[in-house]
């Protein structure tokens, strides 16, 4: 199963594929084929979603331009781990295509740093606005 994270307009992110979510300590906090991430920062139930983008209206047109295509290494392990970092970004690693909703963009990594404050300047990646709040 090839893992995929999409980047939905003004909402979250979505992953699909071998998903584990694991706290800052390695402490697994969701193992499951799909999960949705809060990117607007405002979650209640971080790092999860609970829909709170819409009442703090987040904006983002989740286009995104990343020149940095990696290929996906074979025999690479599956999983894709997401670690959450404290008042930080989200680490994803493991083979993954990230992607708009629209599919207009689209980039292959083995790692990336993912926004999850709602700051970025690059989003869905983290350019660390985070330390400004």
């Amino acid at each position: 199963m090839s893992n995929t994270v999409y980047v939905r307009k003004s909402g979250p992110l979505i992953l699909r594929g071998e998903i584990v979510v694991e706290d800052a300590d390695g402490n697994i906090l969701l193992k499951d084929n799909e999960a949705y991430l809060c990117r607007c920062g405002q979650s209640k139930n971080k790092p999860f979603c609970d829909g709170e983008h819409k009442r703090c209206e987040f904006s983002d047109n989740a286009v995104f331009n990343d020149k940095k295509r990696e290929a996906i290494e074979s025999g690479a392990a599956s999983n894709l781990v997401v670690s959450v970092r404290e008042k930080a970004m989200l680490i994803a690693k493991g083979p993954m295509t990230i992607q708009s909703e629209d599919g207009s963009s689209v980039t292959t990594r083995n790692k990336a740093a993912l926004c999850r404050c709602g700051l970025s300047q690059n989003k869905p990646f983290c350019d660390a606005s985070h330390k400004t709040d």
